[in-house]
């Protein structure tokens, strides 16, 4: 079969892998679409913890199942079906165990015409979604659902500030708080990616590239009782001041380092609570795909490329060019 193959660091190549073979209580299933995450930027620059190579990355995946393994019922042939990249979460809902992984790194992922995978990381495909908009759920929505519901709870009528939109899991924090009735404020360093956030149903949002943003943004709209993030960096100190008193600060990436210094009197004055996070557990993931369906949430995506143009899709989003999610489309 035909697969995206990164041999090395910056290697990256579309070459012919041998097919994948269900073992016992796996599936085949046969993409349709797949997209990409920045952890597969990560991993092709050498910047992601585990490295080994050759390997075939991607999260993301949908498709339809052509086979099953052993100890498999034989009704899941044929299904349309997303898949569940958290693989071996473990018996705990608070925290991932050790054994945990995600699809794409240390086993192969699903920038390839076919996987196997273990049946029980399957969901049903929304059957309102594109198979595009199907691959684009699975690691950003599960992450920003895990985010914004089960770590910050969030509610009906509070105020949400969410931190760098544009992202394929700030979009999923924006469009899942919007569907729960919630008041959502974004910032951004793009004016288009702001315009695409008020078409989602951002209230407001700002340029934080220009100085002085979150003083002047906090007394027109501030305080928070939510905020996300997944920057951290210099600018955590001003997600705290944005923080409403009891409010919750929700993150899950640190992309511009550790702060160089966290203010722990205001955090402890004002009573926040510090919340991190990664990924989401089987329950999060039923439960995300459940409120998707129901809410007919369609997943933003950017731009779409064929599996030959894989080049071009990493490129994009290592240039910080997107606008929703990279769909790579993999079959009709």
């Amino acid at each position: 079969m035909k697969a995206v193959v990164l041999s090395g660091v910056q290697s990256l190549a579309i070459d012919h892998v041998a097919n994948p073979v269900a073992a016992p209580g796996e599936v085949i299933v046969q993409l349709k679409a797949a997209a990409l995450n920045h952890r597969d930027v990560w991993i092709k620059g050498g910047q992601y913890a585990g490295l080994k190579f050759p390997i075939i990355p991607g999260s993301d995946g949908a498709g339809v199942v052509t086979e099953v393994g052993d100890g498999v019922d034989p009704s899941w042939m044929g299904r349309e079906v997303i898949v569940n990249p958290a693989l071996d979460w473990g018996h705990h809902e608070r925290a991932q165990e050790p054994r945990f992984s995600i699809l794409g790194l240390p086993k192969d992922g699903t920038l390839a015409e076919a996987i196997h995978i273990p049946v029980g990381q399957l969901a049903p495909k929304p059957a309102h979604l594109t198979w595009e908009e199907a691959a684009a759920l699975p690691l950003a929505g599960l992450t920003a659902y895990r985010a914004v519901f089960s770590r910050a709870n969030l509610q009906a009528h509070e105020k949400i500030l969410i931190n760098g939109i544009g992202a394929g899991t700030a979009m999923f924090a924006l469009q899942f708080a919007v569907a729960a009735g919630a008041v959502p404020f974004v910032t951004s360093s793009s004016p288009e990616k702001l315009l695409k956030a008020a078409q989602l149903g951002a209230r407001h949002g700002v340029l934080y590239t220009h100085g002085g943003w979150a003083r002047e943004f906090g007394d027109l709209y501030g305080p928070f009782d939510v905020v996300v993030d997944s920057a951290g960096g210099p600018g955590f100190g001003e997600l705290v001041d944005l923080a409403a008193p009891g409010g919750r600060i929700v993150f899950f990436g640190a992309t511009r380092g550790n702060p160089a210094e966290l203010p722990t009197r205001k955090i402890f004055w004002k009573q926040l609570s510090l919340l991190g996070t990664t990924m989401g557990s089987p329950a999060d993931f039923a439960a995300m795909t459940e409120f998707v369906t129901r809410k007919g949430i369609h997943p933003v995506v950017g731009s779409v490329f064929s599996l030959d143009q894989a080049a071009e899709a990493f490129e994009l989003m290592e240039r910080g060019g997107q606008c929703g999610k990279i769909v790579i489309r993999i079959s009709e």
